[in-house]
């Protein structure tokens, strides 16, 4: 109720989002690439959610993380896309203040989510590696359920430090975002005040935050690849690729986030390219990445198809 209070305090009604480009036959073009591409995002994580949580062989803790990994990028896949494709039929494209600030809440709540998630998965591999021995006894159901919990109550903390100082702004003339949807960098700058105070949380935040984690993960991923440079397990191979994958996710998923909250140059069209990026390729990539580098994964989803085809044809 305090929220709305808030919301209602502000003269601008809704906001004009700019989105990619003014002209018609290349948005209509793109309002059929970017809809063929969220429905097989979302599929295609669903798909991996189903697989992971109704085949018995991938019950491990690895697979119990990459299916609520799945859930995060699906949700991220939906949080703006779904508004984004259809303004791009539509001549005047706006959001209302309460949707904008609602993308803003759940981008960052997801995107912190998502970051130490990735981080639990490498600690995942971290244990499996360096000390597989010992691996069901530390990576036990209810830590894994930690974990996630965990990665969520991230999230909220996230957005609970930096969202109620954009929500207690004044907006009270300029309302256009160039941008396919409301992020926070954007919005702040749109107040009829002084943002220099919300721009260095945004920075300190996000921004450091995305940074740090990355650095961390990198450092760790090093230290397991060391690992298994050193050991002569049957096994290495499958862990070096394994890897590789949760690797290339990391690199794919931090990049867009360091270049918007860290990079110190304005570049509008370099900015809107990673939005793009970081709400509808990287969402769909990723089951792409897990999938197509991993066997246990395509044999799981093979017998989930066959067993789906067999029980229809018995009905």
């Amino acid at each position: 109720i305090k929220t709305m209070q808030l919301l209602n305090q502000s003269q601008v009604s809704e906001f004009i989002l700019v989105g990619l480009t003014s002209f018609k036959d290349i948005e209509f073009l793109l309002f059929a690439l970017f809809s063929i591409i969220y429905l097989v995002t979302v599929l295609g994580n669903l798909l991996i959610i189903l697989t992971v949580f109704l085949t018995p062989n991938l019950n491990t803790p690895m697979y119990f993380l990459l299916g609520n990994l799945s859930f995060v990028d699906m949700s991220l896949a939906s949080f703006a896309t779904p508004k984004m494709i259809v303004n791009l039929i539509k001549h005047r494209k706006t959001i209302s203040f309460l949707g904008c600030f609602t993308q803003i809440f759940l981008l960052h709540l997801l995107g912190a989510t998502e970051t130490v998630l990735l981080v639990s998965m490498a600690f995942d591999r971290y244990v499996a590696i360096c000390k597989p021995l010992h691996y069901m006894t530390i990576m036990n159901k209810k830590l894994c359920i930690l974990l996630v919990v965990m990665s969520w109550c991230s999230g909220l903390l996230h957005v609970g430090l930096q969202l109620p100082f954009a929500i207690n702004l004044p907006f009270c003339g300029p309302n256009v975002v160039d941008s396919i949807f409301c992020d926070l960098p954007l919005v702040s700058k749109l107040a009829c005040t002084d943002t220099y105070f919300v721009q260095v949380v945004i920075v300190a935040n996000s921004g450091m935050i995305s940074m740090s984690c990355f650095l961390i993960l990198l450092i760790s991923y090093t230290l397991i690849l060391t690992t298994i440079r050193r050991s002569s397990s049957i096994g290495q191979s499958k862990a070096r690729s394994t890897l590789t994958a949760h690797i290339t996710v990391v690199i794919i998923f931090f990049g867009p986030c360091i270049f918007i909250y860290v990079w110190p140059f304005n570049n509008h069209s370099v900015d809107k390219f990673l939005a793009v990026f970081y709400t509808i390729i990287t969402p769909i990539l990723n089951p792409l990445i897990y999938t197509l580098r991993n066997k246990e994964m395509k044999t799981a989803m093979r017998k989930l198809w066959r067993a789906l085809v067999h029980s229809n044809e018995d009905s």
